[in-house]
């Protein structure tokens, strides 16, 4: 009969957990760092990680907790296929519009595939021809998957690699109410998974993307090496990422008396010379970008001196755009570092930010090298065509809810909730019948978790200078017992007899059995980062006890030997409530 082991726990002797002595040169982050140093993942190929056993015992922690609070919101797990049919994508009008990300194939019959990046379409075709009326909704399905995306430069270890583990999960109602509702559980038991996980996220408003829809809400593990900027209110607990926050700045009325004049600025192309020439802060003065739109329009967007042109706003406004080279400049009777409202080229389309609406004295270019123009109002002076919201908020503008000054700070997405209402389901003829008997388009929601960003968000919250610091809750072991002399009485035996009381307690065990130096076994578990260690030296076990270490404290006190197995007990158990 086969000998059933308890996978609960391991003796280090047997676990593969190659560990690294020095920093790899390629790991930037320190969750990077630390995840190849403690024998957590390898490199296969640019942007694709094995993840060796220690990963994976915590991938599955956080995909137990992703599960538990999916299943206790009454979503219901299945499983889509990883290839979809490029048709698929092409129906819903994505198959172009998501770029060169998109990983696609061709299979031995000249029939095209992706590799799915995120399900929306897969899920929406096996609905809707099974959801057909208003009695079968809301349904919320969801799987945990592998997702690939070719991404241009892979860096950051798991933060931006091409395949991935993903948690999505699509909602369908019959109305708005009933999606906002959907929306607000799933947006729920998404702060919780992060709490759960242990980690540190703010709850805040994000672009849409190449998701699609106009609700959408990031959770963002704050951290110094997150790729995302946001900024958020201490004082009210808004928070935005800067792809979708938005504010009325106060602005700075340029110089001159009201009137308009020209002045000459030679050389003075820049925002910080015309600042100074004319005694303003930069936000005194505009600064104007030339762009051509996806459609061939020339357009000038002009905001405040000291605030950049937002990318995705942008994006949203002109499409696929591009600034002006210097080709195009000259081809549209503009001038680099002089391009201003007054007396702009016919044919361009001149869109302004709103903070600068009531402004009335504009210190800008004159459309004329070296030269510029105060006191210029809209209005009177020039007309706008468009105003829209178009600059990138930064720390220090003030809070669109309560007018406090904004913190900035550093994030990484771990977790995203959308509302994409009838995106995919119109493009792709989902529908059903109401209580009327009329035929709606379902109304979706999309509600996505990073797994293995979320284990690299733990990392990069959790450590410290010897390596890793878990949370009990995603630990891959939550106790070590290290034993420096491992093959020598008392130790041998002692060690033994905690580690059967331990994990006959539920707790997960390792054993540090090797015949190393103690240095080498207090470094290697310091860097795997197990919450606890239990260590067994000669000293103290002639006077009946055992060092018990706390790895996120460091704090370490003597234990009697009877008494440590349930006294590490209860703290895990502490731990995971």
């Amino acid at each position: 009969m086969a000998i059933k082991k308890n996978t609960a726990s391991m003796r280090m002797t047997s676990l593969y957990a190659p560990t690294l002595k020095e920093d790899p040169a390629e790991a930037e982050l320190a969750s990077h760092r630390l995840l190849l140093r403690a024998g957590f993942i390898r490199k296969q190929a640019s942007g694709l990680y094995s993840y060796l056993p220690l990963a994976w015992r915590s991938l599955k922690k956080i995909e137990a907790i992703v599960r538990d609070e999916m299943d206790g919101a009454g979503a219901q797990e299945l499983m889509l296929p990883i290839m979809v049919d490029a048709e698929l994508w092409r129906e819903s009008g994505r198959h172009d519009a998501y770029g060169p990300e998109l990983m696609r194939f061709d299979d031995r019959h000249g029939r095209e595939f992706v590799l799915g990046p995120t399900h929306e379409e897969t899920i929406t075709d096996l609905v809707k021809n099974e959801l057909k009326s208003y009695k079968q909704l809301p349904v919320n399905l969801y799987q945990i998957q592998s997702k690939f995306r070719d991404e241009i430069r892979p860096r950051f270890g798991l933060m931006r690699s091409r395949e991935f583990i993903m948690k999505d999960g699509y909602s369908f109602d019959a109305t708005q109410e009933g999606l906002q509702a959907s929306y607000d559980a799933m947006k729920d038991a998404y702060a919780r998974i992060c709490e759960r996980c242990g980690i540190h996220a703010l709850p805040v408003v994000a672009d849409s993307g190449q998701i699609g829809g106009d609700t959408s809400v990031e959770f963002m593990a704050l951290a110094d090496a997150g790729e995302a900027s946001l900024v958020y209110c201490d004082a009210c607990g808004f928070a935005a990422d800067d792809e979708a926050a938005s504010t009325r700045v106060p602005v700075t009325e340029g110089a001159g008396a009201g009137a308009l004049e020209k002045a000459h600025t030679p050389g003075m192309g820049t925002i910080e010379q015309v600042a100074a020439f004319f005694g303003l802060p930069e936000n005194g003065t505009r600064k104007s970008l030339a762009l051509v739109a996806e459609d061939g329009t020339r357009v000038v967007a002009i905001v405040p001196g000291d605030h950049e042109l937002n990318d995705v706003k942008a994006e949203h406004l002109f499409g696929e755009y591009h600034l002006m080279s210097d080709e195009e400049l000259e081809q549209a009777g503009l001038h680099k570092g002089f391009i201003g409202p007054v007396g702009l080229p016919a044919g361009i389309r001149l869109v302004c930010d709103e903070s600068l609406r009531e402004s009335t004295s504009w210190t800008c270019g004159a459309n004329e090298v070296d030269y510029h123009f105060t006191g210029a109002c809209p209005g009177r002076d020039f007309e706008v065509d468009e105003w829209a919201d178009l600059i990138t908020v930064v720390a220090g503008d003030p809070c669109p809810h309560c007018g406090r000054p904004l913190a900035g700070a550093r994030g990484i997405e771990v977790s995203q909730v959308f509302q994409l209402g009838t995106k995919y389901s119109e493009a792709m003829g989902a529908t059903f019948m109401d209580e009327d008997g009329r035929e709606k388009p379902l109304i979706m929601g999309c509600y996505g978790v990073g797994i293995s960003r979320t284990l690299t968000a733990a990392v990069e919250q959790h450590n410290d200078e010897h390596g890793i610091v878990w949370p009990v809750s995603i630990a891959p072991f939550e106790v070590a017992i290290i034993p420096l002399d491992p093959k020598k009485e008392p130790c041998a035996g002692v060690a033994e007899r905690l580690f059967d009381e331990l994990v006959a307690a539920g707790i997960e065990t390792v054993m540090d059995d090797r015949d190393e130096r103690p240095g080498v076994k207090f470094a290697d578990n310091d860097l795997m980062g197990f919450p606890y260690q239990i260590i067994l030296g000669r000293r103290g076990l002639e006077r009946g006890v055992v060092e018990l270490k706390d790895r996120a404290t460091g704090e370490r006190e003597d234990v009697p030997v009877e008494e440590v197995a349930a006294k590490v007990a209860a703290l895990v158990e502490a731990a995971r409530a």
